[in-house]
């Protein structure tokens, strides 16, 4: 899958373009069944299925005292939709500048970057160009003299509601982690970095990788059962996510990812990992002693097994 971040860098194209527009994080149902349509428009066609997405949420540069916690950071966004038919992706970044460039402008200048166009495919409520002032409705008018199609699908919907990424945010913030797997059509997971920690875990006879979380919206705080893929081979896991009040009881220190893997050795250092959030067993506890602690990390093991098997 080709990335690209300036529209003037789109390459050279001879087949249409079919391009699926919008934020899409998390990339939930809803979003899926938008690239779903572009890729097959596009396969029908003889064309090329493209996303056209942000670097960032437009909260971020006009009120980031409001910007929403992320489900997915780009590089796990990409990652969701690579492998999904997707030819390419653009990736904008979400400046000043395209905060307040009028939506004529910015369709004129998607349909010069981009002259191959044939078709977007995006949601009923996408908005685009200054003051979220465009529509579907103005686009296809402005694409009208470039014989362009603009499909405007409806929500996909759940519980009678229009799946959201604001809706699965509220429930995996809850700890209502099957609802949002529900709309994501997936578990909720995490992707980020392992990066070098005070090495507890392997202290207890339970090696742990601390992960350096990209995205922001996360369960809360507590033990989970997880599944995970290091280099293409799936494991089970326990993740607890909190901090450590064992050990730091008396200090105020942000939460920790820690990361057991079952049945796995070997290092995993400077790895991204996506950690899927299968089943909560237990908040955080404080223990007496280092024993208490041992004993309860194996019934969270067995218990975990039980579960993901």
């Amino acid at each position: 899958m080709k990335i690209i971040k300036d529209l003037h860098t789109f390459p050279e194209k001879s087949k249409p373009i079919t391009l699926a527009a919008g934020f899409f994080d998390g990339l939930h149902l809803g979003h899926r069944s938008i690239i779903e349509h572009a890729t097959e428009s596009a396969h029908n066609h003889g064309g090329e299925a493209w996303v056209l997405t942000f670097e960032s949420h437009p909260l971020k540069t006009l009120r980031p005292e409001a910007a929403p916690l992320m489900l997915t950071s780009v590089k796990h966004k990409l990652e969701l939709i690579r492998g999904r038919g997707i030819d390419g992706c653009i990736v904008l970044p979400f400046s000043t500048e395209l905060a307040t460039m009028p939506p004529t402008e910015f369709a004129d200048w998607l349909f010069h970057c981009v002259p191959t166009l044939s078709e977007i495919v995006t949601g009923e409520n996408w908005r685009f160009g200054a003051k979220a002032a465009g529509t579907p409705e103005l686009l296809q008018n402005l694409g009208n003299k470039e014989n362009l199609i603009v499909t405007a699908l409806p929500p996909v919907l759940d519980r009678d509601q229009p799946i959201s990424s604001t809706r699965i945010r509220t429930a995996v913030m809850h700890g209502e982690l099957e609802h949002a797997a529900a709309m994501l059509g997936r578990p909720a997971s995490v992707l980020g970095t392992v990066v070098r920690g005070r090495a507890i875990g392997r202290t207890l006879g339970y090696p742990s990788a601390n992960i350096d979380p990209h995205n922001e919206a996360l369960p809360p705080l507590g033990v989970y059962a997880v599944r995970a893929n290091v280099d293409g081979k799936p494991y089970q896991g326990v993740l607890n996510f909190g901090t450590r009040p064992t050990f730091d009881k008396e200090k105020s220190v942000p939460p920790v990812l820690e990361l057991h893997l079952l049945d796995f050795e070997g290092s995993l250092y400077d790895q991204d990992i996506e950690a899927h959030f299968i089943a909560r067993l237990r908040d955080e506890w404080y223990f007496s002693t280092i024993e208490e602690l041992k004993a309860q990390i194996q019934k969270d093991i067995e218990q975990a097994r039980g579960i993901l098997k």
